[in-house]
């Protein structure tokens, strides 16, 4: 059944760059969270999905170049922007944010100067994007975002969160989260797992206007997973005949075969995820078939996203049998349960959740920042520890 709004929420939302809507259900929190009062993407088949999914909620489809702030409801508390990552991706070109699609973010802030000019900026601006613009245009781009919110006003900050914590899919996203009128929790210093390595390098780099203006933003790590890939698997999902299996097996390098073999010999029962890579040896492009058994599938991406459509691998009694992930087995690994309604096609279902966020990682936000910063109910002191 469609996925229904919060009703009684006195907390508002908007979507840009929405998807199928995944980023609203983590703010929803089954109604006890953010209700989302509009949404918008440029993508007609993710803007198709949206509706499908949440009937009740006004989606303007179309490019956020186009939108002004007359078409924003009242006074958002919080502002969701997952926008375009392939120019900034680590598996991509790495054009940075003066690329076409990237550069999409800066459509998204006019959009909220606009507001501002007018009184109804929200208090929280949320911008999800992947790990690689805290290196894309050699740092600047990252510096460049976070100054036009020190610049409006905005303490900033930013979080590096893999939804390999809440779900079998190894998923490192960056979240840039900035606050105005709101005090969030958070940390003297930066604190694993949220602040890792790179994102502490990428703060050093910034300028020392923007550092002023910077939280270190505090979020309590979620209890251990207990998923694994097994769990969201369909086990009538038809496998691959053996002339193709032995075709994919044939593209493992001889580690992978190696790994592969020994967990045949042990007689388990093992379930994976595989994946097709382009490797360079010897100066020449190689096509491999990459195997994981640790109890993640590899993070998912779309088909045109620099790494294949995954495979299930599942090895029994000796044998090993291969298929494609499906597009409900997609659904699950980002936390959509399955009343979530997907499209009919497979390719189409595996596009709109590659570009997806993950549910539970938006809900932990949403649970352990926004709504303590919204509601001025940050326990203990501004710089306590974790």
């Amino acid at each position: 059944m469609p996925i229904r709004p919060a009703p009684d929420a006195d907390l508002t939302a908007c979507e840009f760059f929405a998807g199928g809507g995944l980023a609203g259900l983590g703010l929803s929190l089954d109604g006890t969270g953010l209700r989302t009062v509009l949404a918008n993407d440029i993508d007609a088949a993710k803007a198709r999905a949206f509706r499908a999914n949440h009937p009740h909620t006004p989606l303007i489809h179309d490019d956020i170049w186009n939108l002004v702030p007359a078409q924003i409801p009242g006074a958002p508390d919080l502002c969701w922007a997952s926008s375009p990552c392939q120019d900034v991706s680590l598996a991509g070109a790495r054009g940075g944010l003066k690329a076409r699609r990237s550069g999409a973010f800066w459509g998204f802030w006019k959009l909220m100067q606009g507001l501002d000019a007018e009184g109804r900026a929200p208090r929280i601006l949320v911008l999800e994007n992947v790990v690689g613009l805290l290196t894309s245009g050699e740092g600047r781009d990252f510096a460049a975002v976070c100054a036009a919110m020190a610049e409006a006003g905005y303490t900033v900050g930013a979080l590096e969160i893999d939804a390999g914590l809440w779900l079998p899919q190894s998923r490192p996203r960056l979240f840039i989260v900035a606050m105005r009128g709101a005090e969030g929790p958070r940390l003297a210093a930066p604190v694993q797992p949220f602040h890792s390595s790179r994102l502490i390098a990428a703060w050093a780099r910034l300028p020392e206007a923007v550092k002023t203006h910077w939280a270190w933003w505090r979020l309590a790590a979620p209890p251990r997973r207990n998923l694994d890939l097994a769990t969201v698997l369909e086990p009538e999902a038809p496998c691959f005949g053996e002339a193709e299996t032995e075709a994919l097996l044939a593209l493992l390098s001889p580690l992978h075969r190696a790994r592969l073999d020994a967990i045949i010999a042990s007689g388990e029962r093992r379930v994976g995820a595989a994946f097709r890579r382009v490797r360079v040896k010897d100066g020449q492009k190689l096509q491999r078939l990459e195997m994981r058994f640790d109890g993640l599938a590899g993070c998912l991406r779309t088909p045109s996203g620099g790494s294949s459509r995954q495979y299930v691998a599942i090895v029994e009694d000796g044998r090993v049998a291969l298929r494609r992930l499906t597009g409900r087995e997609a659904a699950r690994l980002m936390g959509a349960d399955d009343a979530y309604r997907l499209p009919a096609s497979e390719s189409a279902a595996l596009k709109l959740m590659g570009d997806a966020v993950a549910v539970p990682v938006v809900a932990a936000l949403t649970r352990g920042l926004f709504l303590p910063a919204l509601t001025g109910q940050v326990s203990g002191p501004a710089d306590a520890a974790a």
